[in-house]
């Protein structure tokens, strides 16, 4: 009489992995961005909206009114600044600071009423465009009704007393505890609360990386349940993409090319950045490129003051490298303001050649499959040159689009000529509109600051 047969499951996954067809499967690559990039993401672009400073009323009802306008733009997602009421309790300045929450759940009556906000955010959809709140995830004012009700949702330091975030001057905020599983509950549900009340298409989330992955992680999987929704974490880390954000902040490229334009640089700085971003990060994690924003235009400079005379060249490199571009509102009109930050400052609107320049750069972006964003972009390739300190050239091509870009990022006239062959080509000069063949032989003279995109 024979034994019974005994196999543990433990034998039989391995004798099943024996039995494999396939005995490399377990060596398989694996994506590491899990979550899906929406297909209306390969060629969007964005713009941040401060509200308050966005027109003369700083009202959602103001700003719906030049939803077209910015759709003619080319602009795809629009960023719009907390609209939540804000602190009065160590409020800076006669306003405050957006940044300063007072209650998550509601909508600061001077920007309007929350039927306003559903408003605007229904107008943009009807132009086909989608809109994402910024979200406060870290600290609240210190007013904030959750501190009123849960005053063990915050930090302390050593002495008992609410913190402001450390080593920051942020005075009108306190740090939340994010070892407190009622207050991520309750983050969770007011994050969920806007996608359901207000059909917003996502968050922008302030300073994401002083918050834990595992809250970005569950909060995202609960938004997706609710609808399809796009997250951007002002950080820079990897770990964020994997399963909650579908975009961050290319600070580093803002840093490069900022010194660059200073002369505390060369072109080798944006060179480590692409490095980075093309080797440390996998290729659906979406990276935003910025010549300023809310932060770098209200304590830091205007975009005048940040590149000077190589800011064309900038806004250009942000819109054909790899990475998805934002425009801060005023930016086109030639804003020449730091717009202030705790009281009304609004914009004055006029035609610039910044805004021409931007809607013919987000024109080509979306023509051009090869300057698409993430995994539906091309690769950038370097293409050597004689002047490697001071210029940047590069291709970007696949089967439908390719597109070579030179830029000058010095204060002197340059002579280039070009190493290898990937660049030889019949383009369209982006700008003049000519045809011109480039081939081995070709040398190109580029002003102070100068560029040139070809286009095929």
């Amino acid at each position: 009489m024979l034994a019974p047969l005994k196999i543990t499951i433990a034998a039989l996954c391995l004798l099943c992995a024996a039995c494999t067809t396939d005995p490399l499967a377990r060596y398989q690559p694996k994506p590491y961005v899990q979550l899906k990039q929406p297909e209306w993401s390969k060629n969007a672009t964005i713009y941040q909206i401060n509200t308050r400073q966005f027109s003369d009323e700083g009202t959602f009802k103001a700003a719906e009114t030049q939803l077209p306008r910015l759709k003619a733009l080319g602009v795809d997602i629009l960023w719009v600044m907390p609209i939540h009421p804000i602190g009065e309790v160590n409020r800076k300045g006669p306003l405050g600071s957006p940044y300063a929450v007072k209650d998550y759940f509601a909508v600061n009556s001077e920007l309007g009423t929350l039927q306003d906000f559903k408003d605007f955010v229904a107008s943009a959809h009807a132009l086909d465009m989608k809109v994402i709140i910024d979200w406060v995830a870290n600290h609240t004012a210190w007013d904030n009704v959750m501190m009123e009700e849960h005053p063990e949702w915050y930090k302390r330091d050593y002495k008992g007393d609410f913190i402001p975030t450390t080593w920051w001057n942020w005075s009108d905020i306190i740090d939340l505890d994010y070892d407190q599983p009622a207050m991520r509950e309750t983050m969770t549900r007011a994050m969920k609360y806007w996608v359901e009340e207000a059909d917003i298409d996502g968050y922008r989330c302030d300073v994401a990386g002083f918050v834990p992955v595992d809250f970005w992680n569950n909060v995202r999987a609960e938004l997706d349940q609710i609808k399809p929704v796009f997250m951007l974490a002002e950080w820079e880390s990897r770990d964020l993409h994997a399963h909650a954000f579908n975009m961050s902040y290319a600070w580093s490229w803002y840093e490069a090319v900022h010194m660059i334009a200073h002369g505390k640089a060369n072109v080798d700085a944006l060179r480590v950045y692409y490095s980075w971003n093309e080797n440390a990060y996998p290729k659906a994690a979406m990276r935003m490129t910025f010549v300023t924003n809310h932060d770098k235009n209200a304590w830091e400079g205007t975009q005048f003051e940040a590149f000077g005379d190589a800011l064309p060249a900038t806004i250009a490199l942000s819109v054909v490298g790899e990475g998805t571009p934002l425009m801060y509102n005023g930016q086109e009109a030639g804003n020449p303001r730091r717009l202030a930050f705790f009281e009304r400052d609004p914009i004055h609107w006029q035609p610039h050649p910044i805004g021409d320049l931007y809607k013919k750069l987000f024109d080509l972006k979306k023509a051009n499959t090869a300057l698409w964003n993430g995994e539906w972009g091309a690769t950038m390739i370097q293409v050597p040159n004689n002047h490697m300190q001071e210029v940047l050239s590069f291709v970007r091509t696949n089967e439908q689009n390719k597109v070579f870009a030179v830029f000058n990022f010095s204060n002197q006239v340059r002579s280039i000529r070009f190493e290898e062959t990937l660049f030889t080509d019949t383009y369209t000069e982006f700008g003049s509109g000519e045809k011109v063949t480039l081939n081995a032989d070709t040398e190109l003279e580029l002003p102070a600051w100068g560029y040139k995109v070809y286009t095929k």
